[in-house]
This record gives structure tokens, C-alpha cells and sequence, in this order.
């Protein structure tokens, strides 16, 4: 296969891992507040996404691909807050392990690198362009 058709993959291929990675930081975000059904009942639990390599036997080029989807185990953040439904006998309340500094961040990277990907593809899509017109030129 030929080098900017592997580039296309390869780019591809980023783009969607980086969208995954992107929906999965939307879901932390989004339910960084969520508390639990019932009082003392554990809330959502921040989400993690692991990337792998793959190497694509056709072309040869090496490929991004999702590994797994996980969670964080670290522990819940507390707070005392006993009109909230979901307090527990003492007033605390379980909150999601989310740190909304560090899914900006991630959200941030995950949007530079699929840019990044779809600047890659465009410049490939534009010299498979220039090169067919200078075939067509020849001729």
C-alpha cells in the first residue's frame, strides 16, 4: 500500500480513538455532580480509556486502537450536605471521583490530537490530489 494511503489509515484511525476518548471525558464531565439512588449509595465513577497499537497487516502501518475502557478506583469525594437526598445518617454525601481540571485537560488533548489527525488527513487527500493531476498533466 502505498505511503499516503497508509497515512489515511493511520490518521483514520486516530480520529476515531480520539473521539471515543472525547465521549468518554463528556460522560465525566457530565456527571461529575451525579449522586447516588439512595443514601449512602455510591455515585458515578469516573471513566478511563486505554489506547493500544495495532499494526494494520495489509499496509503494514501501525494503527491506534481502543485497548479498554475502565474505571478509576480511587476514592469518592465527601461532602457534608444532609438535605441532600442522598446523604447518608451523618449528612455526607458520596460524589463522583471527577476532577473537572483534569477532564479540561484531557478534553483539551484528546480535541489538539483529532485536529491534528484531521489536518493529517487532509494534507494526504491533498497530495493524492496533486499527484493525480500531475499523472493527468503527463499524459
Amino acid at each position: 500500500m502505498d505511503p499516503l494511503t497508509s497515512a489515511l489509515k493511520v490518521s483514520a484511525s486516530g480520529l476515531q480513538a480520539e473521539s471515543t476518548r472525547l465521549r468518554i471525558v463528556s460522560e465525566n464531565i457530565a456527571n461529575a455532580r451525579s449522586t447516588g439512588d439512595a443514601p449512602g449509595a455510591d455515585p458515578f465513577r469516573r471513566k478511563t480509556i486505554s489506547f493500544a497499537a495495532e499494526v494494520d497487516r495489509a499496509s503494514g502501518a501501525s494503527l491506534v486502537e481502543v485497548e479498554r475502557l475502565g474505571t478509576d478506583d480511587s476514592d469518592f469525594n465527601i461532602e457534608f450536605d444532609p438535605g441532600n437526598p442522598a446523604a447518608d445518617e451523618k449528612g455526607m454525601v458520596k460524589l463522583p471521583n471527577v476532577n473537572i481540571l483534569i477532564e479540561m485537560a484531557d478534553m483539551r488533548e484528546a480535541n489538539r490530537a483529532y485536529e491534528a489527525n484531521l489536518q493529517t488527513i487532509k494534507q494526504s487527500r491533498d497530495l493524492i490530489s496533486q499527484t493525480i493531476d500531475l499523472l493527468r498533466a503527463s499524459q
